[in-house]
């Protein structure tokens, strides 16, 4: 079922032990704590790859390249969308996708996110998927929590080495300008991006920043989502990535 991509320390050697108190408070503070407010690693669980947007994929592929060190490789176009994009592994099973307007398909006659893309002055986080191998179950769950969904529905990706990529989504009609997720379940047959997209960085943290943090939360647990959340005045994606030079932070 969807929930949202994957330390506690106990006392050893000279570490000093905690006290009955501090125990307590620790372990009453996990028991109420909701749990789509906290992940492992402060990166859901579930979590499959990160949206960068960009209005030119070049300049994206460059803008990341200045900051990590690693330059993300052609993924392939998305016919119909009107997009473009390229890759680069986050760790297993988790990779960022740079995705950019495909300037040989016509933007006014194509569906988002082609447009909106076009219009970005810079790169930003607007989106984020999570994997699920039930994603017909996924989508009833959507549906009861009270969320109009599209989908689930199949889709396809012609990689640069002429290997086809195939995959079911299943979307959010309201996912709250792009805080909600989308629920992606990939072909058996397909090989994962991140498995052969360029390596060297890893997701360190993911997060939403939302106005009304509470309130967040409690959809993100009815769609089975555990993913941390901080309140502020915008509402935002973040993420930081651990690289060669150093951590980004999107």
């Amino acid at each position: 079922m969807l929930k949202g991509d994957r330390d506690g320390v106990i006392n050893s050697g000279s570490a000093r032990p905690l006290s009955r108190r501090m125990f307590l408070a620790v372990a009453g503070a996990a028991v109420v704590a909701p749990s789509c407010l906290f992940a492992e690693e402060n990166v859901p669980a579930d979590l499959d790859h990160i949206l960068l947007g960009v209005a030119d994929l070049d300049s994206g592929i460059a803008w990341v390249e200045q900051r990590t060190g690693v330059r993300a490789v052609f993924g392939g176009v998305h016919p119909g969308r009107g997009t473009r994009n390229a890759l680069l592994s986050l760790g297993p099973r988790r990779y960022l996708e740079i995705i950019a307007p495909d300037p040989k398909q016509q933007l006014e006659r194509l569906e988002a996110p082609a447009q909106p893309l076009a219009a970005m002055r810079e790169p930003r986080l607007f989106n984020w998927a999570v994997h699920t191998s039930d994603i017909a179950g996924g989508a009833r769950r959507a549906v009861a929590a009270g969320f109009a969904i599209d989908g689930p529905a199949d889709g396809s990706r012609t990689r640069p080495d002429g290997k086809v990529l195939r995959w079911k989504t299943c979307r959010l009609k309201d996912d709250r300008g792009g805080l909600l997720p989308f629920f992606i379940e990939w072909s058996p047959e397909s090989v994962h991006p991140s498995a052969d997209a360029p390596s060297g960085c890893r997701l360190q943290r993911f997060y939403v920043q939302s106005p009304q943090p509470q309130e967040f939360a409690k959809q993100c647990h009815s769609l089975g989502l555990e993913v941390p959340v901080e309140k502020a005045a915008k509402p935002l994606l973040r993420a930081v990535v651990g690289s060669p030079k150093g951590p980004m932070e999107l």
